[in-house]
């Protein structure tokens, strides 16, 4: 996999999520995939589909990918998100690490910054 896939793979990632697009989004995993936040744990893919499902259908938050560096099959990224929670727009950067495996995310560790929480 060159830089230029694994920072398309995780652009395409971030698109899907913003889309609502589930399916896209989880066609973007291996069947394997390991999903780790600071709080969470999630691994394969009906886990997955509960994680992302969830959350699309919870606050609703947008994603923006600020920085994005990418070295063969893996990624680190800052991002943003931004959401609306009783009527307050919240931000709050994102610190991401990637690994791809075949043009997929393979695993992903994703801190929200200055918190244990994580995306």
């Amino acid at each position: 996999m060159t830089t230029t896939d694994a920072a398309a793979a995780i652009r395409t990632h971030v698109r899907a999520f913003n889309a609502r697009n589930l399916d896209a989004l989880l066609a973007g995993f291996t069947d394997d995939a390991v999903w780790i936040t600071g709080t969470t744990t999630v691994r394969g893919r009906a886990a997955l589909t509960g994680l992302f499902d969830e959350a699309m259908r919870g606050l609703l938050p947008t994603l923006e990918v600020s920085d994005l560096l990418a070295e063969g099959d893996r990624a680190a990224g800052q991002m943003t998100e931004t959401l609306t929670y009783r009527g307050e727009r919240r931000t709050c950067p994102i610190a991401a690490f990637y690994e791809l495996r075949d043009g997929r995310i393979a695993s992903a560790k994703v801190y929200r910054e200055g918190s244990a929480d994580v995306a």
